[in-house]
């Protein structure tokens, strides 16, 4: 049981604290599945600063105050995504969602109502996530239908809309793209942050969009949309690879699609048939998913208990890793699988645990922008953290080295480390206490097995 337990929470959440694998190892299914919602559903919203709050301390630069304020929220979701205190199966949603309707945002502000409007949605209907997305102030402005006008519409939100936000290509026609840009015309916002239906600006005329008509608006877009088959199955696609991440089942693609049009887009409930299925569980579907930058750094820090000293390092280190949060590549969001793997973040991600645990200085260089390196603060360069291994000498007796690396093991990777104990014995020595366990570790998060789940 403890295996499918391991399996539930690095694919659910972040994997668990020490204290976390002490206590829920044990756990039935259902009984975990049941707590992972409990948790989401006493989750504390977010605090939103008001736009006039910011702008009274934000008299000069704004655009360089919105950055700043973007990175604070970057760092506050990272805490979130790390402490045991949260809802991992919220913020994990929520990144997928982050992921899903990828948005570049300058403005903190605009940043802070988008990352609020993804959690208030993300376990509910989608439905209401995807129409409240389409009036969000920070995807309005991305996709220029703040520039969408009557007289002259402008098409990138809705084919954004139909090609990677709802039933994916090859479902729609030029001409459904041109109408629904037509429906959405008026759809803008202000700089403070709200939505604004500019009514002298939207076209009221009759539409015809994927074979009816009628004279709609972008809310019977997306209804009309979310009425066609194809689109349940486009999106449980895209929680399939980032779930179960592994080659498509098509008869359980089928069969979680249906249910999940038949819910009117319950996620919830699709998520929670997805977590208790005995098929999640089976073999296949283990160890076949490369850990993202963002869910490496919060699994470490989940189980090392990781205060950082400098914490702005972290944006640092997840920029050379390849994932800026509130910074996708572009309107397609992070490739993910093994693009997250080339030469350069390999060896970062092989490194990473002894940056932590040994406090070596590592290579963040930037990845294509080397010219932010002059404007960055040097001191980000070094992960200046402290670990707390306290809690994980506890899962280990200290005097049967096999035992100890095994019982690490089966709470950190989610496949064995192919290691021979003779060369472990070797590079522990004689060591002792939180020295044999970190060095333990240090074998352990520089195998590549550590990037799986």
């Amino acid at each position: 049981m403890s295996l499918r337990i391991k399996h539930l929470y690095q694919r659910a959440g972040f994997g668990l604290s020490p204290l976390e694998w002490q206590t829920k190892k044990s756990l039935s299914i259902p009984q975990a599945v049941d707590h992972l919602f409990q948790e989401a559903d006493a989750a504390t919203p977010l605090t939103v600063i008001d736009f006039e709050d910011l702008a009274e301390t934000v008299t000069e630069d704004r655009r360089k105050a919105g950055r700043l304020l973007t990175q604070q929220y970057t760092l506050e979701w990272l805490d979130r995504m790390a402490t045991p205190d949260e809802s991992a199966l919220l913020e994990r949603l929520t990144l997928f969602w982050h992921d899903h309707f990828a948005c570049r945002s300058v403005f903190g502000h605009l940043a802070i109502r988008q990352l609020h409007t993804l959690r208030e949605h993300a376990l509910g209907s989608f439905r209401d996530l995807c129409l409240a997305i389409a009036r969000d102030p920070a995807m309005i402005r991305y996709l220029n239908n703040q520039q969408n006008k009557k007289n002259s519409p402008n098409e990138n939100f809705a084919r954004e809309l139909l090609e990677l936000f709802t039933i994916g290509p090859g479902n729609y026609t030029e001409q459904d793209i041109k109408e629904a840009a037509r429906a959405f015309t008026g759809w803008g916002s202000t700089y403070k942050g709200e939505f604004r239906f500019r009514s002298g600006q939207h076209d009221y005329g009759t539409k015809t969009f994927m074979g009816q008509t009628g004279r709609f608006d972008g809310a019977d877009i997306i209804d009309i949309i979310l009425e066609q088959p194809a689109t349940a199955t486009f999106l449980v696609r895209k929680f399939w690879a980032y779930y179960v991440s592994a080659p498509a089942d098509e008869d359980l693609i089928q069969s979680l699609s249906e249910q999940y049009l038949a819910s009117d887009y319950n996620t919830g409930a699709l998520l929670r048939s997805m977590f208790t299925a005995d098929w999640f569980y089976a073999k296949e579907y283990q160890s076949q998913q490369i850990k993202s930058p963002v869910v490496l750094v919060s699994v470490l820090r989940r189980s090392l208990d990781i205060s950082f000293n400098n914490p702005e390092a972290q944006l640092r280190l997840l920029r050379a890793l390849g994932q800026s949060l509130f910074d996708p590549p572009n309107v397609a969001g992070w490739p993910g699988g093994r693009s997250w793997i080339d030469n350069a973040t390999l060896m970062l991600r092989l490194n990473l645990g002894a940056g932590l645990l040994t406090k070596r200085e590592l290579d963040l260089q930037f990845r294509d922008l080397p010219e932010l390196e002059i404007l960055s603060d040097p001191q980000t360069r070094k992960l200046d953290a402290e670990v707390n291994l306290q809690p994980l000498l506890a899962l280990i007796d200290g005097n049967d080295l096999a035992n100890d690396f095994q019982c690490l093991s089966d709470y950190l990777l989610a496949t064995p480390a192919r290691i021979n104990i003779k060369d472990l014995a070797g590079l522990i020595d004689d060591t002792s206490g939180e020295e044999r366990l970190r060095r333990m570790l240090l074998v352990i998060l520089s195998s590549p097995e550590f990037q799986l789940s």
